[in-house]
């Protein structure tokens, strides 16, 4: 058995594309099971290497042949991980090495093979070499090679000259609803992350804010590749990363090597990564019975860090899928997503104008009012609490108020959403416009080099406006303080600036001229 496969569903979601015509296909004779269904013949869980294995892969090229394709897609490619649970011994390359002279990296999800070399991979899977995948054509064909050389073929049309074929090979053909190696998600409601434009603004801000330091590439199950990040070569690692392949952010973990190596657990299955002195990072998955062997092999190393398997003790920044180079993300496995990744998801239904409620959880001491709106933190800036002017967040908004707001912008690089509160109020300057002319009496509330500020509405939010030194009456003896009550005339409203001009000379000769009339 392969312990690649761990990570399957034996029955598809309601209304899943199951292609029409599905097989199982084994050496196993029917007559040969128990009463509960089992096979109890002479036959064995491996491959024969021989006659049956090759029986196997002429079935499957008769299957391909009658549906018409000549191409299959490598979907969910896994790698076996640190132990083996095959029934044969390992196999160096697991197997791929002649069908992947690149390397490991060419076996990738979506990476096109001809038949001939899907074959290679179906024979490789029946040996346990440690390699697994799906091999499918989306709509037409799929092959899914099973526990116990177990084999699984379907196909949009009935495919009745393979079945003959089968059955001539010494095969046994059975008809089924559906492959038990059918993709299915854990979790079908789970939006993944994509690496878009978004994510790549957020990432070389992260970059440029030294929050993010490295960026794994895992291009099959158990397989990555870590790389450093810089400004400097962003862009050049970008553009080497496997395609389809999942990508998880991380901060600088490396420290030295000894420390790094005093912090591996008594026992456990972890990742160990290392960055020798020109900068090459190599990383491998060991448990207990390997830390010598691994500590010994990087003692030359410039740094190092050990990272836990286990998703509940495994925290990168973020995470993100490739999509294709069309932008359509066709990959279906998902990333364990972070609180980012949340942020993200909630983020992506956000609209600028948008009207959101939220609780106040923070006044901060420098006047920024953070707001809880589902479970993501947004901001108030000082000028957007208020049309009307206040000494302090408190007094507009209290920590534990439920408030409406509107969303001013979504900054998907910094993930950050500044809000208004300001704006969902009626902007009350308009009408202060229309008293343009008034004459009204104030208490000084500011006295400043070029003149005094004098409030003009009786509320303590009222608005207030400067009088200049020049529109100050200068009778002789007169000493204005904080406190004093000016009578002032309205002379402009800059809507604009939000500005209000006031005159007191010009208060005393309108009201001079109101008495002169009456």
């Amino acid at each position: 058995m392969n312990a690649t496969r761990t990570h399957l569903r034996l029955r598809p979601p309601a209304g899943s594309d199951v292609l029409p015509y599905v097989y199982q296909v084994t050496k196993y004779d029917p007559a040969d099971r128990d009463q509960h269904g089992h096979y109890a013949g002479a036959e064995p869980a491996t491959s024969d290497h021989g006659p049956v294995e090759a029986a196997y892969l002429q079935a499957i090229a008769a299957f391909a042949e009658d549906t018409g394709v000549d191409q299959l897609a490598i979907r969910e490619p896994q790698i076996g991980g640190f132990a083996h649970f095959g029934l044969e011994p390992p196999v160096d390359g697991y197997g791929l090495a002649d069908l992947f002279p690149a390397g490991l990296a060419g076996f990738h999800d979506g990476a096109l093979v001809p038949v001939a070399v899907g074959l290679e991979l179906v024979r490789a899977m029946l040996r346990d070499n440690g390699a697994w995948c799906r091999l499918e054509v989306e709509g037409s064909f799929a092959v899914h090679v099973g526990w116990d050389q177990y084999l699984y073929v379907g196909s949009s049309r009935p495919c009745e000259a393979a079945l003959t074929r089968a059955r001539a090979l010494g095969l046994f053909p059975e008809r089924l609803d559906a492959s038990p190696y059918d993709f299915v998600p854990d979790d079908p409601q789970h939006v993944q992350r994509p690496a878009d434009a978004d994510f790549w603004a957020h990432l070389h801000w992260a970059v440029g804010a030294h929050r993010a330091t490295f960026l794994e590439e895992t291009y099959a199950g158990n397989a990555s590749r870590w790389h450093r990040l810089t400004r400097d070569n962003f862009e050049a690692v970008r553009s080497q990363l496997t395609p389809r392949s999942q990508l998880a952010v991380w901060p600088d973990l490396f420290t030295d090597v000894d420390t790094a190596m005093a912090s591996l657990p008594d026992e456990d299955l972890v990742e160990i990564i290392w960055e020798d002195e020109d900068g090459r990072i190599t990383s491998t998955v060991a448990d207990e019975t390997q830390f010598e062997a691994v500590t010994s092999r990087i003692a030359s190393a410039s740094s190092a860090a050990v990272v836990s398997l286990t998703s509940d003790e495994r925290h990168p920044l973020f995470t993100a899928v490739l999509p294709d180079s069309d932008g359509v993300l066709r990959a279906r496995w998902h990333t364990e997503p972070t609180p980012s990744d949340r942020d993200w998801a909630f983020l992506k239904t956000l609209r600028r104008g948008q009207v959101v409620t939220g609780t106040v959880t923070t006044i901060a001491s420098f006047g920024v009012t953070f707001v809880d709106i589902g479970g993501f933190t947004a901001m108030i800036n000082i000028p957007e609490l208020s049309w009307r002017p206040f000494s302090h967040p408190s007094d507009v908004v209290s920590v534990g108020q439920e408030i409406t707001a509107q969303v001013l912008d979504v900054d998907m690089a910094r993930e950050r959403v500044p809000l208004s509160l300001r704006a969902v109020q009626e902007d009350p300057w308009p009408q202060v416009a229309q008293r343009i002319g008034q004459v009204v009496t104030g208490p000084v509330t500011k006295i400043v080099p070029f003149g005094v500020f004098v409030r003009i509405e009786d509320r303590e939010d009222g608005f207030q406006g400067l009088v200049r030194t020049s529109e100050l009456d200068e009778s002789p003896g007169d000493v204005v303080v904080v406190g004093d009550a000016l009578t002032v005339k309205i002379i402009e409203v800059d809507l604009a600036r939000r500005r209000i001009a006031l005159s007191q000379t010009q208060a005393r000769t309108t009201r001079q001229e109101g008495d002169h009339h009456s």
